[in-house]
Formats: C-alpha cells, structure tokens, sequence
C-alpha cells in the first residue's frame, strides 16, 4: 500500500532540450521554480524529472549563453520540449565582478568569462592555455605545464601580484605565494566556468588581488552527474627538441545519491617534452660565444658566471703580463642538468549534503596535485616531484558562505639549476684551484711567445683538463650528490614543507533588506613557513604570521526614467597583517543602462599587495651572495658566521670569526656597486651617497581609474574599456655590501684621494675600518627587497567586436593597449618589471555546426615586440603571431566529441620571456565522452 501511495504522488516530466537551429543541449538545468530539485539533459539533450509534486508547477531551463525559459506543468507524466533561442555574451551570468550573480552587461567593472561553450570550442591544448586569447589578457609560457596568467603588467613568472581561485580557494604554493598555472587547478571535464578581473580587486578580495584575479568554478555533482573523460594524445614539436609524444586525459565521476547527497571525484594527467631552453647568448650582452669571449656567460648556460679578475687574482710576481680582464670558468649548458620531463598529476574529491534538500548545502573538497614542470624565478629550477594538496570545509546556501582551507606543499626532488651549475664545478676542480691553472698556465704561453688570444685558448684547456662529462658516470654521480644537498655553498635541492590556512565568509542581505543590495565579509589567513633553513630564514623554527581583513559592499538600482537605469556599488575593505598597519581599501562604481542594449561604466578602485613570503623572510647563502627579506625581524632570525681576513686581525685586531646578522643590509651596509672600487670617488663629496641602508618593506599600493562601455549595434556587441593606474612603494630589490667592522653612520670620505688610497691617515677610525674590510673582501654581499620611492603611473585601452557572419560564423576580434608612464632613463637601476607589450591584437573564427555534427573554430593572435626585465636576466622579446585552429566532430551515438587541433600551426617558434625555452607546436587528436 505505502509503495502504490509513493509511486501515485510522483509526477514526472520529460524531453528534450534544443537550440534554434536544432542542435541537442547536453548539460542544461531543468529546475522546479521555488525548489532546488532537478536535472541535466543527457548528450542527446534528453532529460526525465520525477518529483514527488502535484501539478500544477512551473520548471526552469537554462543553459549558458542561450536565454531561459519557464514552463508550466500542468499534467503528470508531460512530455515538455523546449528550444532554446541563443543569447549573446552580455546575457551571461558573472559572480566574481561584485560577489553576486548578475549579468556580464551590468557588471560595475570589467570582467572577462570563458565559459562551456569557449572551453569545448578552444583551438589550444587544454582551457588553461585558451584564456590567452581573452582580451587583455597576458599568458606567460614558463614551460609546457607552467603557465603563468597576468593582465595589465608589472610580473614576472613569481606573480605574486595575481591571485588564481579554484572554488573559492586560492591555490598559490605557500612556499612560492603565487600559483603553478593548473597544478592544482582543475580538470578540464569538471570547469563550469572561468572569470577573470583584470585590475585591482583588493576591495572584495584582500592583499594581493593586485594586478586582478582569476576565478575558477567546478560543476556541482547535483547539477552535472555521471561519467565523463577524455584523452589527448599527440606530439609536441620544436627544432631544439625535435617531436617528442604528448599525453594528456580526464576523468570526471559525479553521482546524486539522493536531494540531500552528491559526491564526485576528478583525475588528471599529463605526460610531454617541455620546452628546451637553449638560449647561449651572452647574458652580460656583451656578445661573442664560449669560443670568443673569455668572460662569457650564456643565458642558459649555468656555471660560467663564476668570474675572476685573472689581474687582481695573480700573484705579485706575474701581474705585469697579465691582463686585466675578467675571465669566466666554462658553465653547462642547461640541457646537461634536466631530462626535461613534463609532467602534472592531479585529483580532487567531494563530498556535498544538503540536509533540507533546499540551497543549504556541506561540503568538503580535498585536492592533490604533483608533477615536474620549470620555473623561471632569479633563477632557473627544475622543479621535480613537487607536492600540493587542499582540504576545504564550506557551508553555504545563496546567501551566505563560510569555508576554511589549508593548503601544504612539499618541495620533493626539486633543485636551482644555475646553482647546480657552479656547484658542480666546484665539486670537480675547486674555483681557486680552476683560476690558479688557467692564470699560471696564460703566464707561461704568453713568456713563450703566444698571443692573448693563443694564451686565453691554452689556459682554459689545461684548467679544463679531466672536466666531467655529462652522460658519463663521474659526472652523474656528482650530479646525484649536488641536486640532493640544500646548503647552496655545496648544493642545490631546496626543501619545504610550508602550510597556509584560510577562513573567509560572506553574507548578502539582498532579501533581507530591499533598500539596497548589502554585502559584508571577511578572512583570515595564517602562514607557517618551513623551508628548514633551506629557502627561509628558518633555520631555528617554522615562520608563522597572520592576516586579517573585512569588508562591505552596497549596491543599488535606481530607475531614473524609462530608458535610464543607473546602478551604484560601493565597498571598502580594512586588511591588518601583524606585521603591518592596516590599510583601506575603497572602490565605488556607476552603471548607467540606455535602453536596455548600451551600458556605460566609471569606477575608481584601490589595491595593495603585502609583500609576499620571499620579501619578507628568504634567508639563502650561496657562492654569489645572500638573499634576505625585509621583514623588520630578518635580523633575529638570520646570521651567519664569517671568517675574517689575516690583514684585519693583524692590523686591527678583530678576531677570526665574526657574526654578522641579516640587519646590517638594512643598518649598516652600502651600495655594492662601489665596494672595493672607490677609483671614481669625487673628494668633494664625503661618500654619503654610496650608503645603502635599504629600508625594511611595506605593502605596496595602487590607484585605478576606469572607464567602460558594454553594448549592442544591430548584430555586433562591443565590450571597451580603459584605465589609469597610480603606483606606489613599488617592491624591488637592491645589491648591498655590508662590512663585518665599522659603523656606517660613521662613514666619511672627506679628504679621501681615490687616486692614493692607501693614504686614510685623515679619515676617522670606523671610515678606515670600513675601506679595510672592502679592500680585504671582509663584507657581504646581500640582496635586499626593500620600496621605491620612485611612483609608477600605467595607462591603457582594450576593445572587442563580437559578431555573425556568413550566416552564423561566429567572428570575435580584441584589441589592447598598455603603457607605462615612468622615467627609464632618469632610473636606471630601478626595474619596474611591466613586462607587457604595448600592442595586443586577438580574433577567433568558427562554428559549432558547419554541418551535421561537425565543428570548427579558429583563433590568432599577435603580440607587439617588449623589454622582459626580471632577476633572473633582462632581454628584448621579439613580436609574434600564433595560429591555432582545431575542427571536431559529434557522434552522438557514443555521446561523444571527436577533436583534431593544433596549437602554433605555422610552426613559427616564439618565447614570451627572456630566458625561456622557445614554445613550438602542438599537434593532437582527443576524445571526450558524456562531457555534459
């Protein structure tokens, strides 16, 4: 009896869901209105709900970038087929702009999306790499499973002013602070959608949504279930590396136990070649090869810049016939020290409860991500084995979250590349013993008669003499013990095992209080810092710190007659680190909508970027200096021991040792430029300009301005805006040189002659003791992160024409422009690191259904020729232009997607920063099944 009862109440509806031209929607929401009961039409667009409901009811049907409709139901058992009329891009739905669901055409600032129907259509490899033909957008090939997104310039691949979330969680490796591209990203059969904020966005987001933010959303397992997947196989080709097999598959498994239980669970891999890097042009530009110039120093060439002054290094005896030249030892070349395998492992899981089977829901998430990719910082690393892992905890419902996550990584096998380099060398054949052979041996051909140039060849070869050889066991076992040992003096390997935790929440008191739309939230955010003294100054114990903020926002629509309707947003946000003041962050924005077909935008927004982990607290020796962040209490967890030169303990009395603590960069250090070099010294100065004393950091700051325009002319839409932007206590880096004895507050050069420095009888004690230890190599060398006071201003403009041709071809062109506004010439030193080119132009061709089940899309782009500056070397980035194209085919009797792509199919190899390897093309065939 009870079950004939429950089968009588049941009502079910079903049908299939069609576009205009008649083509099957798989994946569109059919939802009872009030309720949070539904489904999914199946590949073929089919779906069937059973709902214990009486009718009458009304059901919902939506499907991105079509417009929706509802339907009643009056009768059990009713066949309901609904088509669909396709909508255009400002119908789409956008989340990030303003913390709420609103259409793309009212968002009060810009936004870029790139939704299902772009992510199944893109003619890249995967949907990560097709976001670079969003306009504005900048997509920075570090190696082919690193890429890093940027917009509006100011980055370098440690982008640690962008802010990458997946589901609400910022997936930045704590012990870099900025994301690997989609290591720990997503899959590409889960994405709902992508959205991305160009600009600052500290107002909703906090510290470090600085240059913009880029969002990424998951299907929901209630929304989208069953089994989906997908493979790609095919090779990638490139004239360094020749054509070598590519590998990259999915899958997506989604269940719905019931209206209150859903879980699924994604997997991702991917297996190729990366990019090799063989640029061996002269990073010190002063040109020539190995062959041609003794002081060569290639960029991927790692080893040759250790160098020597072979004059100043030989003995008393010889220096009359010795020049005075700087000579460098002979590095390896950088594909001597990778396999280059490129790999990514990645999967995540959920469990989601809805326990009133309404929009209340639980969830947890967990996610794992592992690979070998390159990463382009200061220098060039291989990063091997690297480990990440998320767990999130999250209840929600349409007004409110609140989540907490923690996020841990752990550097597993990985290793410095260009210290590997030296390191290695040195391992062989100590540097003082390598530069002793080569200057005696240069003495002795040229007493014999050899030219420079016949005494420069003889010398290297000797000093060269039982080398190891890459392949060979000797060197693979010197090669084994270096990228294993983490003190950088001797080795390479870093080690981490740092963690971030987070907690944010929000509430919208949109149907609570019909004023006006109001919004408030906030996080907090610890990070536990643990390199074991490898990368960080942690040597004693974990670097543990916090941050907090909170913020509001309110927003109203007001109708200011038939036409008009102008929408108005205002928020502020307040961050407090502990080791900071707090700061404000405000924007305020106006909408005006004419006629439901044009909108125009104004808005002013502020940011701020704490500095990021390395800033604050790196501690890393190695043969060529010592990093150290400029966090106020660098001092008392970084020193190190120093041994003293026989000079200064016979003459001055200092003992053999000194420690020396990470202070005295900021406190008692000068320009290394000048140290041990005061030949060019005015004596009408007193030096005070050569001191350093960088100051310790603080936050960086931005000002934006925009102005924008969303619209409709007859069948083209047109998206343009255009901004300002004001920075302030820019982050950079200053070389310094801190003496282990003498007061620098002391320091006077007065009455000093660079033309007789051994004269000093005239100057105060600490001054003496000060040209003692720069003479006698008795300093540090330090590189500091300290602010500018110089102010950077940027301006500039992007487009896009979006329309139909040739009777439905979908055709899509952008264009952007990016400027730097700063004084080059007048600061010399200082690197702003824009690193954008000021011209951009991007266009897409294609179509869904050429004919029957079958598909194609086309995209291009060009970049303008731009200076790359950045740690790890400056150089020119010449202009480029990409075609990447792909057609594919439907068979819907296996509900599968059939694709043949190719990415850079003109073959013509292009980089996109200094030092990287050039990217070639991409070739492969992939096929998806049941992606609904």
């Amino acid at each position: 009896m009870l079950f004939c009862v429950v089968s009588f109440a049941q009502t079910t509806v079903k049908g299939k869901i069609i576009d205009n031209t008649g083509l099957p929607l798989p994946g569109a929401n059919i939802v009872i209105v009030g309720t949070s009961s539904g489904t999914v039409s199946d590949f073929d667009g089919n779906y069937t709900l059973s709902v214990d409901q009486e009718p009458p009811f009304s059901i919902r049907i939506s499907y991105t970038g079509f417009e929706t409709k509802t339907i009643e139901v009056t009768t059990k058992n009713q066949t309901v087929d609904v088509t669909l009329n396709e909508g255009n891009s400002l119908d789409e739905v956008v989340i990030s702009a303003s913390r709420t669901p609103e259409r793309i055409f009212e968002s009060p600032v810009t936004v870029e999306r790139f939704g299902l129907k772009e992510i199944k259509n893109t003619a890249s490899a995967d949907f990560y790499g097709g976001l670079e033909n969003l306009k504005g957008v900048d997509v920075n090939t570090n190696s082919l499973t690193f890429k890093s997104v940027n917009t509006r310039g100011f980055a370098t691949f440690a982008n640690t002013r962008f802010v990458q979330l997946v589901d609400g969680m910022d997936n930045s490796a704590p012990a870099l602070n900025f994301p690997l591209g989609n290591l720990l990203g997503m899959t590409e059969t889960d994405v709902l959608s992508v959205e991305l904020l160009p600009g600052a966005s500290s107002a909703l987001y906090g510290a470090n949504a600085f240059n913009g933010i880029l969002f990424m959303r998951s299907k929901s397992p209630f929304d989208h279930q069953g089994i989906s997947g997908y493979i790609k196989r095919g090779i990638t080709s490139q004239e360094a590396a020749g054509d070598n097999e590519y590998t990259d598959l999915g899958i997506r498994m989604a269940y719905k136990f019931s209206d209150k239980f859903a879980a699924k669970v994604n997997f991702g891999y991917l297996k190729g070649t990366d990019w090799y890097a063989t640029n061996y042009d002269d990073k010190n530009m002063n040109g020539g090869t190995r062959e041609s110039n003794v002081n060569y120093d290639g960029v991927n060439v790692y080893g040759d810049n250790v160098t020597i002054n072979i004059k100043d290094a030989a003995p008393a005896s010889i220096q009359g016939i010795i020049p005075d030249v700087n000579v460098s030892r002979t590095g390896y070349k950088e594909v001597d020290l990778t396999d280059y395998n490129a790999e990514s492992i990645k999967a995540d899981w959920g469990l989601y409860f809805r326990p009133w089977e309404n929009d209340f829901e639980i969830q947890y998430v967990g996610k794992i991500g592992s690979g070998s990719t390159i990463y382009q910082g200061a220098q060039r690393y291989r990063i091997d084995n690297f480990f990440l892992q998320q767990h999130k905890l999250e209840i929600k419902n349409d007004d409110f979250f609140v989540r907490g996550y923690i996020t841990a990584d752990k550097a597993g096998d990985t290793y410095v590349m260009d210290v590997a380099g030296p390191n290695l060398l040195q391992a062989w054949k100590s540097h003082q013993d390598w530069f002793g052979q080569y200057i005696q041996t240069f003495a002795g051909a040229t007493l014999g008669g050899a030219t420079e140039a016949e005494a420069h060849a003889a010398a290297r070869q000797v000093a060269e003499t039982g080398r190891l050889v890459p392949g060979t066991p000797e060197f693979q076992n010197a090669f084994d013990q270096v990228t294993s040992e983490t003190n950088f003096l001797t080795g390479s390997a870093f080690k981490d095992e740092s963690k971030i935790y987070h907690a944010d929440a929000n509430y919208n008191f949109g149907e609570k209080i019909k004023f006006a739309e109001i919004q408030i939230g906030g996080s907090h955010r610890t990070y536990r810092l643990n390199s074991f003294g490898t990368i960080y100054a942690d040597a004693n114990d974990p670097i543990t710190y916090s941050e907090l903020g909170i913020y509001t926002q309110l927003q109203k629509s007001v109708a200011l007659n038939e036409d008009l309707e102008l929408k108005l947003t205002g928020s502020v946000r307040y961050d407090k680190s502990e080791l900071f003041d707090g700061f404000l962050s405000p924007r305020i924005s106006a909408g005006l909508t004419v006629n439901e077909n044009h909108n125009f935008r104004a808005s002013f927004q502020s940011g701020f970027r704490n500095p990021d982990t390395q800033s604050l607290y790196i501690g890393l020796q190695t043969g060529l200096g010592t990093l150290v962040g400029g966090a106020s209490d660098i001092g008392d967890r970084y020193q190190r021991d120093h041994a003293v030169s026989s000079f200064a303990q016979n003459n001055l009395g200092q003992p053999s040792t000194i420690t020396q603590t990470a202070d005295a960069a900021y406190s008692n250090s000068l320009f290394a430029s000048i140290a041990g070099d005061l030949s060019n010294h005015d004596s009408s100065s007193n030096g005070s300009n050569y001191v350093a004393n960088s100051n310790y950091v603080k936050p960086e700051q931005v000002s934006s301005f925009e102005v924008g325009y969303r619209g409709k002319f007859n069948h083209f839409i047109i998206d343009a805006s255009a901004y300002y932007s004001s920075y302030k206590d820019f982050l950079a880096n200053e070389n310094v040189a801190a003496p282990l004895y003498g007061d620098i507050s002391n320091f006077d050069l007065t009455g000093y002659d660079p033309s007789n420095p051994a004269s000093v009888a005239g100057l105060n004690s600490d001054t003496q003791q000060i040209l003692a230890a720069l003479n006698n190599g008795d300093y540090v060398g330090y590189q500091t992160y300290t602010n500018s006071e110089e102010k950077v201003n940027s301006y500039g403009a992007a487009v896009q024409v979006s329309t139909k041709v040739f009777n439905g071809f979908d055709l899509s062109a952008n264009y952007t422009y990016a400027k730097m506004d700063f004084d080059v010439k007048g600061n010399p030193d200082f690197r702003t690191n824009f690193n954008t080119p000021e011209h951009k132009v991007k266009a897409t061709f294609g179509k869904t259904e050429l004919f029957k089940n079958f598909g194609f899309n086309v995209s291009w782009r060009w970049s303008d020729n731009y200076f790359w500056e950045a740690s790890f070397g400056d150089g020119e980035v010449p202009a480029f232009h990409v075609l990447d194209a792909q057609i594919n085919y439907r068979v819907t009797s296996l509900k599968s997607t059939f694709k043949l792509g190719a990415t850079n199919l003109l073959q013509d190899e292009y980089f996109t920063a200094f030092g990287t390897g050039f990217i070639g093309s991409q070739y492969y065939v992939s096929w998806t099944i049941n992606n609904l």
